[in-house]
Parts: structure tokens; sequence; C-alpha cells
């Protein structure tokens, strides 16, 4: 598992990739987090901008968020203007580059197994959800995950505290993925030391190297 922004550099300029975005995964976006007008996305770890064009496509305005400038410049020549491409790594950088209103709907596919802080990173990016917006956790289940790959996927018990942690939460599974539909997150877990490093007083995206191998 990468752990270091020249890794996935390096992974990306090698060729590696997360699969494709299924039609089930696709059908479950439009089911669950539809988007009206005027409705601003943004996607955490958004590699070569597959998941974040396809936001765009369903009528979303999104930021995309990588620490890999390799899979920005990638995501920039494969899919144009349908994101704002920033790099950024949301547990180290400064948080200023975000739409300080907030967003609708936060996607994180194939990162939340990356992230060093993940409780409180993923807290911090539910502080950024407008009222009724969601975060939605695509990931590989431990289960279904061969060991030598164990590393990007949650087990049950890791995905059980994720939704201990919201006041609604859903899951959907599907070909060996959870997909999972977060919102509000439990206020009582909102301290100052929950940021992670680099938030300050705005919310933020992207994941240690967070894309698609």
């Amino acid at each position: 598992m990468f752990s270091s922004q020249d890794e996935w550099d390096r992974g990306y300029a090698d060729g590696r990739r997360y699969r494709q975005l299924s039609d089930s995964e696709r059908a479950l976006l439009t089911t669950h987090v539809p988007a009206p007008d005027t409705r601003r996305a943004l996607d955490v770890g958004c590699g070569v901008g597959e998941l974040a064009a396809h936001l765009a496509g369903l009528g979303y305005a999104v930021d995309a968020v990588d620490w890999s400038e390799t899979a920005l410049a990638e995501a920039r020549t494969r899919h144009g203007e349908a994101a704002r491409w920033l790099r950024l790594d949301v547990e180290g950088d400064d948080w200023e580059p975000l739409h300080a209103d907030g967003y609708d709907v936060i996607t994180l596919r194939f990162v939340a197994a990356f992230l060093n802080a993940r409780d409180r990173t993923l807290h911090a990016l539910g502080q950024r959800l407008r009222p009724g917006g969601a975060l939605v956790v695509i990931t590989p289940l431990a289960a279904d995950t061969p060991a030598e790959r164990r590393g990007i996927a949650l087990d049950e018990d890791e995905l059980a505290a994720l939704h201990n942690r919201w006041h609604s939460a859903e899951r959907h599974d599907t070909e060996g993925l959870a997909f999972l539909v977060l919102r509000g997150p439990h206020r009582s877990q909102s301290t100052a030391q929950d940021a992670p490093p680099g938030a300050g007083t705005q919310a933020a995206p992207s994941s240690p190297g967070a894309s698609r191998p």
C-alpha cells in the first residue's frame, strides 16, 4: 500500500489504477445523492477523475482533490473542465482552497482505508456538509479482498465504527464493495483536536494518495 506522495506519483506513472466505476455504483449515486440545481460536490482522492467527471455529469459543480500531481494531470487531460482539479493532502494541507460555504455531497472512493486519522478526517469533512448533505464512502470489503491487498479495504468492525459516528448511516453492498451514505456527524465529537492537521477552520478533501490502483 502506498504511503507517500512520491509513491503515488510513481504508481500512477507506472499505470496502476483502481477498478473503474461500476454501473451499480453509478445507480446508487443517482438514487441516494441526486443533484438538484446549484448543488456542489467534493471528490476526495479523485485520482484520474472518473468519479468526479461522473458527478459533474449528474449536475454537480465539482471540486476534485488528490495529492498526486501525476493523477491530476491525467484527470485534466481526460476530463478537461468537468471539475476544479486541486492538489491537496487532506490530512496535511490547509483546506483554504475549498469552498467555505460547503458541499452537498462529499465522496471518498477507495480512500478511507488510506487515511491515517480516519475518524478525525471524516468528521471534519462532515462539518463541511451543507444541511441535508451526505458523505459517501465507497470501499472494498476486507472479507472479499485478497490478503496481499488488505490495506485498501475496511473490515466489519471498521465499517461499524463509521456507522456509529453519524446520525444517519445507510449501507449498500455491491460487487465486493460497501457503499455508505452518512449524514449528520455526531456533534459530541466536534472538538478542536478532531480536526486533521492543516484543516484550520476550513474543511477539506483528498486523501493520502487516494485514487484507484
